[in-house]
């Protein structure tokens, strides 16, 4: 996979060098480019803003930088790309968002500061997207978020092929309570079933408390959520207990 991100604060991208991230960069399981894309703009005082037609307070990218970076992308790395604008009023990132960019050859994703982007930058997009009903200084962090929850569906990224399958949201349910070693720590004991050996035991307590978790914490994700017949039936029986 390819990703290139375009951004006036380049440096804020070093931390994509580090974890599970830069070990997949450095396998080349992954290649990851950031573009300042400042260095395109055309007037002497290297200003990628401006202020909007028709008044109204701060200032907005302009188009021109973006749309000369993105035309250098395209002759660097020429080919298919989805291109993703992070945009507070986008979709909201999710699961299934992940799985679908961790498909793509190439992502660019487009950071945006200040009060917004020239509308005529969303030409270029194919996605417009928000990690939230919040507002961030700069598009930055919310790209390297979605980029983190996307390399993890690439394969060959997680050490352990079955992790990104059984983590929360992507079955639509929370993830299960874990354990690890000591059994008893504290006087806080790990739960019987798990060190029983009954491997269908284990399975049907892990999926009980992930119903329970998710009708706890987010019982909006049960209402988008197929649930089995099994699921069904176990989650009435939580609902009973309540």
């Amino acid at each position: 996979m390819d990703i290139t991100i375009l951004s006036i604060f380049p440096r804020m991208f070093n931390a994509l060098n580090e974890s599970l991230i830069g070990k997949a960069q450095e396998k080349e399981l992954v290649n990851i480019d950031v573009v300042d894309f400042r260095k395109f703009t055309t007037n002497k005082q290297n200003h990628v803003d401006d202020s909007p037609y028709g008044g109204g307070a701060g200032m907005l990218l302009q188009a021109q930088p973006i749309y000369d970076a993105m035309d250098f992308v395209e002759k660097e790395k020429p080919g298919k790309k989805r291109v993703v604008l992070l945009d507070p009023a986008g979709k909201t990132f999710n699961t299934k968002m992940a799985q679908d960019f961790a498909k793509e050859d190439q992502l660019v994703f487009i950071c945006g500061h200040y009060e917004g982007f020239d509308e005529r930058v969303k030409d270029l997009v194919t996605d417009e997207v928000s990690i939230g009903d919040y507002i961030l200084t700069g598009g930055e962090l919310p790209t390297m978020s979605m980029i983190d929850a996307t390399l993890r569906f690439v394969p060959g990224v997680l050490g352990n092929s079955f992790s990104a399958e059984e983590e929360s949201f992507s079955h639509g349910l929370l993830e299960y309570p874990q354990y690890s070693r000591p059994a008893d720590f504290r006087g806080k004991k790990v739960p019987e079933v798990l060190t029983s050996g009954d491997h269908e035991k284990i399975r049907l307590w892990r999926l009980t408390q992930a119903l329970k978790k998710t009708l706890e914490r987010r019982p909006d994700l049960l209402e988008s959520t197929d649930l089995t017949d099994e699921e069904q039936k176990l989650l009435h029986k939580i609902r009973q207990n309540y």
